[in-house]
Formats: structure tokens, C-alpha cells, sequence
């Protein structure tokens, strides 16, 4: 299992948001939040405290050598607080953005190399074919070799589940 630390703020709103599933429980929000930050892992990181289950080591954490574009509502992106802690720049879903106010595109893709969220992918089908339009947070894409190769076994793994082997 890959561990995916919580920001303190983030562990707040997710337990929070028991209040609309379990409503007869509200009265006991505040001490599940406390106990949560009593029972699992955690770091205090540049000012921010970060929460993990206990069982989970993210020192130990051994990224794969792989591309993927990430979909927006994916649990490593989905928290956009986090996700800007983690990788330093901002990533917003536009998709009721309207066109002329879009920074990445319409449905923006976040690019996971390795450990690091680098960019983000457009992409579009049209008769049979895929089109990628790809953008950097360092303004390029990594020159190495491997981050090429990763790139296209993930296009072909885009163009296998759209439209099948």
C-alpha cells in the first residue's frame, strides 16, 4: 500500500465531513478528530503536522519507474492543499472553468513521474487515435530516456482502455 500522508487541516475536514453520512454523530466529531490525531503516525514537516496510519512507513516508500497521468479526483490529488505541500505548484480542475480563464486545460491530467507530480496532461480521442498535449512545471519534459519510454507505454495504456487492444 502506498502511504499517502494527511496535512492536520485535511484529517480535520475529511472526519468533518461525517457530519453529512452519519449526522446522528456530530455531537462526537470533535472527539473523533482528537483521537484520530492521537492514534495515528505523524510529523510536524516546515510548520505543517501530517497524519498517516500507523502501519504504513513512507520512509519506505520505493516509487516505481513510471508514468501515469493521474485523474483529478484521484486520492494523491484530490486534496488540493496537499497536493501543493507535496509537489510546490498548484493544480486546479477546470472543467466549469471558463475557457478563457484556463491555466492547464479543460480536463488537465495530473503527470506523476516517478515520485514527483512534474506536470499534467490534455487529452483527446478522436477516430481512433489519441492526442496528448502535455505541460511542465518546469516549462520542459525530463530528458531522460526512461521518462520517454514511461510516457508511451502510458499512451498506449490510454489508447488500449479507450478503445481496447
Amino acid at each position: 500500500m502506498i502511504c499517502q500522508p494527511l496535512p492536520g487541516s485535511s484529517l480535520n475536514v475529511l472526519i468533518g465531513r461525517l457530519r453529512f453520512a452519519a449526522p446522528q454523530f456530530i455531537a462526537k466529531l470533535k472527539g473523533a478528530i482528537a483521537r484520530a490525531r492521537e492514534r495515528l503516525e505523524h510529523a510536524r514537516i516546515g510548520g505543517v503536522d501530517w497524519f498517516w496510519p500507523a502501519d504504513e512507513k513512507p520512509a519506505q516508500f520505493d516509487p516505481a519507474e513510471a508514468v501515469r497521468l493521474l485523474a483529478p479526483f484521484d486520492p494523491v490529488v484530490w486534496d488540493r492543499r496537499r497536493f501543493e505541500l507535496l509537489w510546490g505548484w498548484q493544480y486546479r480542475f477546470e472543467g466549469y472553468t471558463p475557457a478563457a480563464k484556463r491555466k492547464l486545460g479543460y480536463y488537465a491530467l495530473p503527470l506523476l513521474w516517478r515520485d514527483r507530480v512534474i506536470g499534467w496532461g490534455n487529452v483527446s480521442a478522436s477516430e481512433g487515435k489519441l492526442s496528448m498535449d502535455l505541460g511542465y512545471v518546469a516549462g520542459r519534459a525530463p530528458r531522460d530516456r526512461a521518462f520517454a519510454r514511461e510516457l508511451e507505454a502510458e499512451r498506449e495504456r490510454l489508447r488500449v482502455f479507450l478503445y481496447g487492444p
